[in-house]
């Protein structure tokens, strides 16, 4: 009997497919998968498969010709996830194939295989467009039949797009899925401990404190949390758990093809476990993963992908390097030379976890025991595993792909002056004496952020009689950029000047005369003004220097002209050759004028900030020159960014 697996795409031509033998012997099934040649990728270690199987009753194998034993007679669907390893085909996908199993084992024991109560994996990291399988692992703890929930939460709310798509989930134990979560607090504890709370201020106080950190209490907080971490979930109950017994529920995500394409940014499932829901006690356990382009083994990983500045210097980061062993023998020395960019400080590198696991090395002593060892350079952490045991892929006997991998993972502070830029740190690693490998770059990079500036000052325009004009206003732009960035802003002002015109009015009469009049205007105009930046260029030279030129608009939003004419009159009798002057003729008029979105102008600026040229205060000059009268203007100003 044979089942394949096989995908197809517009950019590969090539059905790659995976044909699988299965003998039945009895409730025995012997599986032996047949897949197609590997696509080497140059320069890079011996390309390979990894398997990931479900067996249609609950249980799963990474084997690679695994024999499972069904415990009871019947129809099942097994399935058979392929990854390929340093290679450049297509990944296939999977089609599930009927496996009948006629007669039932009379000594069937299940294996306990769980050191924990919850756990939660993945058959391969993230790749976008292709299906992964989280498998939820759950044991009963007590010592008693128990009736629970589990959740499973996922798409984290950080990333603009979903990252995962649930397409199947998979039970093989009643669990039964529910639509809302309940969030009503029963305020019960095991062992009749009780959980007392303040209305004041809602600091929960318990009787004893847990020897288990990961066992937590207080359920609608945790589930609170969790919904605003995470945009999407699942919720079921199950019952009739017997105690030490083991379950798996199986999910099938499809990464979208929006997903973040950041190859050494850390996403996260997240599962919570109610043993029993008559109480609140319950455990949580993430899962984190690395995204990938391939599914390369020695990569680099980060949660400093996307970092919020505002809050960066408070927070500590997490960067991990994996590694696998694709020699013929082991390993025993294995050095890791990871670029720290200067944002971060080095000495407060501090390692989280390892594997193989051993303690750190002393320093400025010799010791014969296996051991982490941690130097530093300017520029270079560097961690050696001394004295270790890792298994190569080639080597003979080793079926465990796994044993042959492994990892150190550290967390890091920012440097005290850091800059607001993206940084790309590797690592190369050396296996003994051999050539390095060399992982992705692990990117780190901040959010825009919004940063609002409060801006006040005065503008003077030398053409204009009298001018005053007061302004205040507010920018917009990236919080605290590094160098260069964009700002918009938006100004209302209010503004003042006067002019002062003579002319004469000469008006031929009908017995041949010219009446003249000599006229003196006063205008006085008082505005209403709008100004709009809609894009400027900044660079920041340093911390207190910063240029910038752009675009400005204005619009007077109201403008009143109050005009005052004063004439003196003389009749010119042209006959005679002179004039008459005449002031009982003379006059006085004032009149007001009203306008509204009135007076467009258009002009472009340079000008400079000193002070805080990032976030904080600063004052600054700006020169505009505008299309049409008056061309010139300065600006004075001070601006405090927030």
């Amino acid at each position: 009997m044979s089942f394949w697996a096989q995908q197809t795409s517009s950019s590969d031509s090539l059905v790659r497919q995976v044909e699988v033998e299965h003998d039945v012997m009895e409730n025995t099934v012997e599986f032996t998968p047949e897949t197609p040649p590997l696509i080497q990728v140059a320069g890079a270690p011996k390309a390979y498969y990894s398997y990931y199987w479900e067996f249609g009753d609950g249980h799963f194998s990474k084997d690679s010709l695994p024999k499972h034993v069904y415990e009871k007679p019947g129809e099942y669907e097994a399935q058979l996830w392929v990854t390929n390893h340093y290679d450049n085909g297509k990944t296939p996908a999977t089609r599930p194939q009927k496996v009948k199993v006629n007669k039932a084992t009379t000594d069937y024991k299940e294996k306990a295989s769980m050191t924990s109560d919850i756990d939660i994996i993945r058959n391969r990291d993230p790749i976008p467009e292709e299906d992964i399988v989280v498998v939820m692992r759950y044991k009963n703890p007590k010592n008693y039949t128990t009736s629970g929930q589990l959740y499973l939460f996922y798409n984290e709310q950080k990333y603009k797009a979903d990252n995962f798509e649930l397409t199947d989930i998979r039970t093989h134990h009643g669990e039964q899925q529910k639509q809302d979560i309940p969030l009503a607090f029963s305020g019960v504890t095991e062992e009749n401990e009780t959980l007392l709370a303040s209305a004041q201020n809602e600091i929960l106080q318990l009787t004893k404190k847990w020897k288990d950190s990961t066992e937590k209490i207080n359920l609608p907080l945790t589930l609170e949390e969790s919904k605003a971490y995470y945009r999407d979930y699942q919720f079921f109950e199950f019952d009739d758990m017997q105690p030490g017994e083991e379950r798996n529920m199986f999910f099938t995500l499809r990464t979208t093809p929006e997903m973040l394409k950041d190859t050494s940014a850390i996403v996260t499932v997240r599962s919570v476990y109610v043993p029993d829901r008559q109480f609140d006690t319950h455990k949580v356990k993430d899962m984190e993963m690395e995204i990938v382009t391939s599914h390369d083994p020695n990569k680099m990983s980060s949660n400093a992908t996307v970092m919020n500045y505002r809050l960066a210097r408070f927070k500590t980061f997490k960067f991990k390097t994996k590694f696998q062993n694709n020699g013929e023998g082991p390993a025993t020395t294995i050095r890791l030379e990871t670029e720290i960019p200067e944002m971060f400080d080095t000495s407060s590198i501090e390692i989280l976890d390892t594997y193989p696991e051993c303690p750190i090395c002393p320093k400025n002593k010799e010791v014969f025991y296996s051991c982490i060892d941690t130097t530093f350079t300017r520029q270079k952490a560097i961690f050696t595993f001394k004295k270790i045991y890792l298994p190569g892929t080639e080597q003979k006997s080793v079926t465990e792909i796994d044993s042959t991998k492994g990892f150190v993972k550290y967390k890091i502070k920012l440097a005290k002056d850091f800059h607001k830029k993206t940084t790309r740190t590797r690592t190369d690693i050396y296996f003994d004496k051999n050539d390095p490998i060399t992982t992705n770059y692990a990117t780190t990079r901040f959010l825009p952020g919004l940063s609002i500036g409060a801006k006040a000052g005065y503008i003077m325009s030398p053409s204009l009689n009298n001018h005053e004009e007061y302004f205040v206003g507010a920018t917009f732009s990236p919080y605290k950029s590094y160098r260069g960035y964009l700002q918009a802003e938006l100004i209302i002002s209010a503004n003042s000047f006067d002019e002062l015109n003579q002319f004469t009015e000469e008006t031929p009469t009908a017995d041949g005369f010219v009446e003249i009049y000599d006229i003196e205007q006063f205008r006085e105009h008082q505005n209403i003004s709008f100004y709009l930046v809609p894009a400027s260029y900044r660079y920041n030279l340093n911390n207190v220097l910063a240029l910038g030129t752009g675009v400005q608009l204005k619009l007077d939003l109201s403008s009143e002209v109050e005009e005052e004419n004063t004439g003196e009159y003389s009749l010119f009798i042209p006959s005679e050759g002179f004039t008459i002057r005449d002031e009982t003729k003379d006059f006085t008029s004032v009149n007001t004028q009203t306008t509204s979105l009135d007076n467009f102008q258009a002009g472009a600026f340079v000008g400079f900030n000193i002070g805080v040229a990032r976030i904080g205060p600063s004052a600054g000059v700006r020169y505009v020159y505008n299309l049409n009268a008056p061309h010139n203007q300065l600006q004075f100003y001070a601006i405090w960014k927030f």
